[in-house]
Parts: C-alpha cells; sequence; structure tokens
C-alpha cells in the first residue's frame, strides 16, 4: 500500500510538469551573449535600445512564458490532504479499522478512523494555512522592474519581464534576468548568491572572449543579483529557467527530502508492520499445530494484530508539531511542513558562511 501510494504521487508530480508550458528555446548564439557587440545581441533579440512595444512584450510572455523559476501551480487541496495518510503507521491503522470491521467490532473500527482523520485534518490544517499564508506575504513584497515599454518607463512584475526587454537599473534593483550591458556609470553589482564572491563586481559595457568565465563577465548581469551602486540599461536575453540562477536550480530540483523525524516514523512504522505480520504468522501457526479451529485462529491473530497497533500515536505527533507550529506563529515564523518542527527541535549549531549563501 506504502509502495503504490509512493508511485501514485510520483506519477501525480510528473504529469503537473508534463501539463506546465514549456519555454521554446533561444538561438545558440546567444548561449555566449557576452562575447557578442551589443548592436548584434540587440538584431537577434529583435529589439532596440527603446524598448519593446506593449503588444509585442504581451506576445513573448505568451510565448516563451513566466520568467519564473518555477511554473506557478496551486496544490490541489485533496492531495495536500490525502499526503496526510501515506505514513505507514497511518496505513496499519486503516488496516486494523479494517480488520475491525470484518470481526464486527464496529465500534473499534470508528474509533481508529476518526483517530486517523482527525490527525490527518491537524496536519492539513496546518500545511494549508501556512501554504496560503506564505502566498499572501509574496504578494505583499512582490518584486517589480523598471522596462522600457513603447519607449517610455515603466514598473512591471518580474515575472512578466521578457526577452529583449531593456530593463533600467539603479541602486538596490534586483536583476531580473541574465542581461547584457549596454549603457552604465560606476555600475557595481552584488553576486555574492551566485558566484560566492564576496564583494561587489564592477560592470560595463563591452565584448569579451567566449571563454570567460562566469565570475569574470564583467558585461553581462544575472538573474539572482542586485545592483549596489550606479545606474545602468541592459537588454534582458535569458529569462527563468534559460538564466543562469534557472540552471543552478534546475540541477538542484529534488523532491522534497524527509526530516529525520520522518525518517524515523517511517522505520518505526515499517519495523511496526513487521513485528505485527511475524506475530501473526507465528500464532496462526501455533494454533493450527495445537488442532485449534483455523478461522478462530486467524480471527485471534488479526484481532492481536489490531491491539498491537499504537492508535494514538498519529494524533499525539501532530497535536505535538501543531502545538509547536503555533508557538512559531507567535514569533512570526510560518511553518509550512508540520515535520520541519522538529528538526528545528534538534538543532544545535546554526552556521552560515560569510557570504550567506
Amino acid at each position: 500500500m506504502g509502495q503504490f501510494l509512493g508511485h501514485f504521487f510520483i506519477w501525480k508530480s510528473l504529469r503537473q510538469q508534463k501539463d506546465l508550458p514549456q519555454i521554446k528555446p533561444m538561438n545558440p548564439q546567444l548561449s555566449t551573449f557576452w562575447s557578442l557587440p551589443t548592436v548584434q545581441v540587440l538584431q537577434q533579440m529583435h529589439s532596440t535600445t527603446a524598448g519593446l512595444s506593449r503588444q509585442d512584450a504581451k506576445q513573448r510572455l505568451s510565448e516563451f512564458g513566466a520568467n519564473s523559476l518555477k511554473q506557478k501551480h496551486k496544490s490541489s487541496a485533496w492531495m495536500l490532504l490525502l499526503n496526510q495518510f501515506k505514513s505507514p503507521i497511518i496505513l496499519i491503522l486503516i488496516f486494523a479499522a479494517v480488520l475491525s470491521i470484518f470481526l464486527k467490532d464496529a465500534a473499534d473500527a470508528i474509533i481508529i478512523l476518526t483517530i486517523v482523520f482527525i490527525s490527518g485534518l491537524l496536519g492539513f490544517w496546518q500545511e494549508r494555512g501556512a501554504s496560503n499564508a506564505v502566498e499572501k506575504l509574496l504578494a505583499l513584497v512582490q518584486v517589480k522592474a523598471t522596462v522600457l515599454r513603447d519607449g517610455q518607463s515603466q514598473e512591471i512584475p518580474n515575472e512578466e519581464v521578457v526577452r529583449g526587454d531593456i530593463v533600467l537599473l539603479s541602486a538596490g534593483k534586483n536583476i531580473p534576468g541574465d542581461c547584457l550591458v549596454l549603457e552604465s556609470k560606476d555600475l557595481s553589482v552584488n553576486e555574492a548568491a551566485l558566484t560566492g564572491e564576496t564583494y561587489p563586481v564592477d560592470k560595463l559595457s563591452g565584448v569579451l572572449p567566449s571563454e570567460t568565465g562566469l565570475s569574470q563577465r564583467t558585461n553581462s548581469l544575472y538573474l539572482g543579483t542586485n545592483v549596489i551602486s550606479g545606474t545602468a540599461k541592459a537588454v534582458v536575453v535569458h529569462t527563468g529557467k534559460e538564466t543562469e540562477f534557472g540552471k543552478v536550480s534546475e540541477r538542484l530540483k529534488l523532491r522534497p527530502s524527509e526530516t529525520e523525524f520522518e525518517r524515523g516514523l517511517s522505520k518505526f512504522g515499517y519495523f511496526l508492520m513487521e513485528v505485527t505480520l511475524i506475530l501473526v504468522v507465528l500464532i496462526f501457526v501455533a494454533n493450527v499445530y495445537l488442532h485449534r479451529p483455523v478461522l478462530e485462529s486467524f480471527l485471534f491473530s488479526l484481532a492481536l494484530a489490531v491491539g498491537l497497533t499504537p492508535q494514538l500515536l498519529p494524533a499525539i505527533v501532530s497535536v505535538n508539531l501543531a502545538r509547536g507550529a503555533k508557538k512559531m506563529a507567535k514569533k512570526q515564523v510560518i511553518v509550512k511542513r508540520l515535520p520541519a518542527i522538529e528538526n528545528f527541535g534538534s538543532m544545535n549549531v546554526f552556521c552560515t558562511d560569510k557570504t550567506g549563501t
């Protein structure tokens, strides 16, 4: 049952990725845009120093997709609820409830299913609320870029920046994509998040050899970096997943790893499954060997399996983790996944390097 649910969630994830809009590839020559003259880059991008027209920008946004490292898709509430019931212990309890019904013990089955349902609802309520809170916070702190459209500057969300856009940069601005510098004045950029370089890097227009390394490309600006001082005008060459930052994020894209607490619960659940199965088989064989009725022996071993299952464990775990999440919320910290509370509580030392990366 656990393997079936695992395959189902993987299939669902692949199905969601398949349904996402595919971004069309850019001209291969622009993969080394820092080695091309600005005039040639603008021609390749079908853009000018006055920027794109609003109609052209709208068409490119529809054609190439949003300037985002991950496509926006809201997870289904039903899927989030179903995720709460994939733990081995939960599966054991559901199996125990089914056995109780089979043994005509409806009261035990109702109690077990009620505990499982309440436990699942607690986790669902916390994670759903955290997800909604994060979305509201992101809406409040939406990052915007200043671009030229129809020759006039205007601010738009970073997600709406497209290839060929002319962006105007000043101190404090985030770089909305991988760009080639057209004009600059005392431009200094912090690239620590991408290269690990502590000190700001001076940027200016020019042409560099195609083999120039990432940290030496003084005529290029990259998504995920920000302007420290100066001003500049630049043309956006790559957006979203085609940026250097996007390529890194794609290489690091993994399924959310289980916390140590989740692994411990899973191991305990599987261990409980093994012990229960072994005891049921041994007791059943012993009763048959002692010439007890086969049906009664089978029902007795199953009843023992139900009795060995810790019915209150999921509810106790969920209540305690939810209580921890509530305390964190009072400190203005949003907990998106309840098991993360245990990891946070187990932390002794938290380390970062000098750049915070």
